[in-house]
């Protein structure tokens, strides 16, 4: 079993020092260019989801300013009249 880590390790050294496989030429600026795409699309999630928070929060308040959810509603029965 002692043999098997310096035959791995061995395997990795051959693999760092051996020749490197080619790269593709148009690699690094296509990669730029896929997480700028990533970048500005995710930016704009984010904007839309801020617009939909703000515009949801002002319909809020809109709605609450017109119906007043907080008053108690009038009453259909009136008191009866006392001391006439």
């Amino acid at each position: 079993m002692s043999g098997l880590p310096d035959r791995k390790e061995a395997q990795v050294k051959r693999l760092l020092e051996g020749p490197y496989p080619p790269v593709p030429t148009g690699l690094a600026a296509g990669a730029a260019a896929r997480g700028d795409r990533l970048l500005r699309r995710r930016r704009a999630l984010r904007m839309f989801g801020w617009a939909v928070l703000f515009a949801a929060a002002v319909a809020f308040v809109v709605w609450a300013s017109l119906t007043r959810p907080w008053l108690t509603p009038p009453s259909g029965i009136s008191p009866p009249l006392q001391g006439w």
